[in-house]
């Protein structure tokens, strides 16, 4: 098939890691791919602080969100002409708020749209960072939601919203994110990788990533002062993030400098050298819609995780079988969590291999990816008339 894919992602993060993945499946699968989008950064795997996010932070929120839908004419204008010469079977759209051009050329055109969502943006701007222009904001992703053929949201949860604003339940198509099996292959032992970094004789808790504060790496390095804690305990975090250098100020005034590390950011293909060296893997916080590229990550290599018990993260881990989960809403509960793991090898272990197995049990790859979509668009996906309650 000839698929044309259209993005307005310019940063170098998770975002890139999905459209690069998603690219590099399809075409893997012998589909030809042509990519229309912004020209990408060159920074590395997890920095965030691009051109867009400078001009975000000295603009007014609303003349930055006209700015956004002004770009709609431009990618527009660059797809259709993208269209013109390639003649695609269909168009694989990246959902971003305000971005409308590839509902445009569906209506123009009559090329099917699939739009991948990754998360409600209306709903996260408002929260976070709060709208200039909310209503235009809302008719804009409700518009994007349901102008698409199918509408591919990266979990249940989030298929919830989706269906909210209106997308009929048989357009709705849950596809979560996966993981490049050639990409982890190479990835050395647990030992080896522990060698490598130093760490030899350390039990290794791990997060990836960019961390923020809600993320809750704060309570691990607490925790890590208690008597709870193995004295042989050791933080990694493999990427960076605005509250490092708080985190590290903690670990100075616990007397945990030399227990605590941050690699800072690394290319991404160093990730999974580090990510190996980790005994247990940590996903202390995760929002209520996601899919954290992270826990794949940590279960193609077979890691012990520790993760909230929410609806999202179980459509994926169970409580004490391919993972240990606590109940977010409980003081102390991930400490506990914790502590049990740290204490209990023959736990860690069992968890391990059923992490792993995971990956293969629900096909969390992306070439499986790849073809539920192009199973889609030519209507062959038993998955099309599913409900999103299913």
């Amino acid at each position: 098939m000839k698929i044309l894919y259209h993005h307005r992602t310019a940063s170098k993060d998770g975002q890139a890691v999905h459209i690069e993945e998603m690219v590099g499946a399809l075409r893997a699968l012998g589909h030809e791919v042509r990519v229309v989008g912004p020209q990408e950064s060159g920074g590395s795997m997890g920095d965030d602080a691009t051109w867009v996010h400078k001009l975000k932070a000295v603009l007014p929120k609303a003349a930055y969100e006209i700015l956004e839908l002004a770009y709609t004419l431009l990618a527009y204008r660059r797809l259709a002409a993208a269209a013109r010469d390639f003649h695609p079977d269909f168009i694989y759209e990246r959902y971003n708020l305000f971005l409308l051009a590839g509902a445009m050329l569906r209506r123009k055109l009559g090329i099917p749209l699939l739009l991948e969502v990754n998360s409600p943006l209306f709903e996260e701007r408002q929260r976070f960072s709060g709208l200039g222009l909310p209503r235009l904001a809302r008719w804009a992703e409700s518009r994007a939601w349901r102008q698409a053929d199918f509408v591919l949201p990266v979990t249940r949860v989030l298929a919830g919203h989706v269906a909210a604003a209106g997308v009929p339940p048989e357009r709705i198509v849950v596809i979560p994110n996966g993981i490049n099996r050639a990409h982890f292959a190479a990835a050395p032992s647990s030992e080896e990788a522990k060698q490598k970094l130093g760490l030899s004789g350390s039990l290794v808790l791990g997060f990836t990533g960019f961390v923020r504060d809600w993320h809750g790496v704060d309570r691990v390095i607490r925790w890590m002062a208690s008597n709870d804690a193995p004295v042989n305990a050791v933080l990694m975090v493999v990427g960076d993030g605005p509250v490092r250098t708080e985190l590290e100020r903690l670990a100075a005034e616990l007397n945990l400098r030399d227990r605590v590390r941050f690699t800072g950011v690394i290319d991404r293909n160093r990730v999974p050298a580090h990510v190996a060296a980790f005994d247990i893997a940590l996903q202390p916080a995760v929002v209520a819609y996601a899919s954290p590229l992270k826990l794949f990550e940590y279960l193609a290599l077979g890691k012990a995780v520790i993760a909230p018990r929410q609806p999202n993260i179980e459509e994926i881990l169970a409580d004490d079988d391919n993972a240990l989960l606590f109940d977010a809403s409980e003081p102390g509960a991930f400490e506990c969590a914790l502590t049990r793991l740290c204490g209990d090898a023959a736990l860690r272990a069992r968890l391990a291999v059923a992490a792993a197995a995971t990956i293969d049990r629900l096909d969390l790859t992306w070439l499986g990816n790849a073809n539920r979509v192009t199973e889609l668009a030519t209507g062959k996906s038993a998955l099309a008339g599913r409900r999103i309650s299913q």
